[in-house]
Order: structure tokens, then sequence, then C-alpha cells
């Protein structure tokens, strides 16, 4: 209820208090009844702000929790992994699809959020991370930034790209469906090992990710393994797409909103 609705009933009963008043008692004495309804009033006033920042408090609180253990929100600002995802995707992020993690290695700064966690240990496994996940990580080189590619090598894989041809495990990969090559060229592997590379085993706990876009992505080929404790979560969803092209009917890409991310 607003001061607005409040305030016809503190008059009322100050009218009251008067009307009622007994002629004999002097007019301080009667005074006394606005004075202290005003005083209510004004603490009705800082009850209530106080019920706004409270709300406000615990809806932050709850976003925040949100954004760290269940799911998180992140946009395409590159386009290696096209097909898959364009720039201007925004999509959402599972942070429970291998388990329920607890942040670590974090730093307190201001800044919303106000703290910044590079790892996280799993408390509660639900499985581990499988070929073909499309998974969000802290960038190896750089750990402020997240990267977003594709697993294509599991802990003790064996990867080797030749001419293009990813094979693992010594078989080729069969990932036409979801990749794409926009560069006939091929770059001898002693200059560049993006289309010639390894053989090479991936560590425990670590994970080989490439983009879809194979002839336009820096990943593994160029910086090497993911830490298991450095995924943030499995990307699941596009819920917006904006191209910002074109004519102004074109910006929005609604045969994208709501599609599953595989």
């Amino acid at each position: 209820m607003s001061l607005e609705q409040d305030q016809p009933r503190v008059e009322d009963v100050a009218g009251a208090a008067v009307h009622h008043a007994d002629p004999a008692m002097p007019e301080s004495a009667v005074a006394v009844e606005p004075v202290a309804t005003a005083g209510a009033a004004s603490h009705a006033g800082k009850s209530l702000l106080r019920e706004y920042a409270e709300a406000i408090v615990v809806a932050m609180l709850l976003a925040f929790a949100i954004r760290v253990f269940v799911v998180q929100a992140f946009k395409i600002p590159s386009g290696s992994m096209i097909p898959t995802l364009l720039i201007g995707d925004h999509i959402l992020v599972s942070k429970l699809s291998y388990g329920v993690q607890w942040p670590t290695d974090c730093k307190f700064r201001m800044s919303f959020p106000p703290v910044t966690c590079y790892a996280s240990a799993t408390v509660l496994s639900f499985g581990k991370p499988e070929r073909g996940d499309v998974i969000v990580f802290r960038y190896p080189e750089d750990e402020e930034k997240d990267f977003i590619k594709r697993i294509v090598g599991l802990p003790g894989d064996t990867i080797e790209i030749r001419r293009k041809v990813v094979h693992v495990n010594g078989a080729p990969l069969d990932d036409r469906a979801f990749t794409q090559r926009v560069d006939p060229g091929v770059i001898d592997g002693h200059i560049n090992p993006r289309d010639n590379f390894g053989p090479i085993t991936v560590p425990a706990q670590s994970y080989f990710v490439m983009g879809d876009n194979r002839d336009q992505s820096l990943d593994s080929r160029f910086w090497g393994f993911v830490n298991e404790e450095k995924i943030k979560g499995k990307a699941f969803r596009i819920y917006w797409s904006w191209s910002g092209q074109g004519t102004w009917q074109n910006w929005v890409r609604w045969e994208r909103f709501g599609k599953a991310i595989r």
C-alpha cells in the first residue's frame, strides 16, 4: 500500500480525535495526536523503503546464484563456430550438464558480478564431457576470456589432422554435419598446424577442442588442451539472434529463436 493511500486515514483519525475531545481539555493536549500519527507515517515510509531494498538484494543474490550454479547467458562475437553458431547469437550454457560445480580460484573486484572464479570443482558428478559437446571454457592463454568450441578429443585419445581431415585414434572423424571449410588450400604442418597436426595424445582430465569453422578457428591446434576444471558448462540453446545487417526487417534471425545447439 502506498503512502498516498495511507495519508487520508491519518487525517481522519486526527479529525476524529479533535471532534471527540473534551472541551475542558487544553488545545495543546489535542494537538498531540496528529504529531504522533505523522511520526508513524514516517516510520511506515522507512519500512517500505527497507522492504524494497531487501527485495532488490535478494533478487541480485538469486540471479548471481543462478548464474554461478545453474545457467549462464553468452553472446557469440566471432565466426569460429559457423555454421553451428553465428555472430550475434545469444546462447544459454548449462552449468549442471556435468554435475554440481563449486567455484574455485576466485577473485573479488568492484564490478558485477563482484566475484570472478577461474576454475571449478565438481562436488556431484552427472557424467563427463563427451565428444561432440559444445562447451564454454576459460581461454588457456587469457583466463579473463571465455571461449566456445566443440570437443573432438577425450582424455587418452590420439588426435591427428592430415590434409584437413581429423583422425581420432587412427580413424577419420565424420564431422561433415556440423563443420565447414572455406579455404581449399592446404598448409604444410611445419608452417602452421591448421591443416596438418599431430599425432598427439590428450592428457588425463583434458580435452582437445576445435571450432566448427575449421579454417578460421583459434583452437587446440594452436594453444593446446582445455583442462576439465576450466570448463564452465555445455551450450544447449540459442535464445536470441541478432545480425545487425541488411534492412531492419532482417536484423533479427527469428528462425534461430529456441534452436537447440548440437
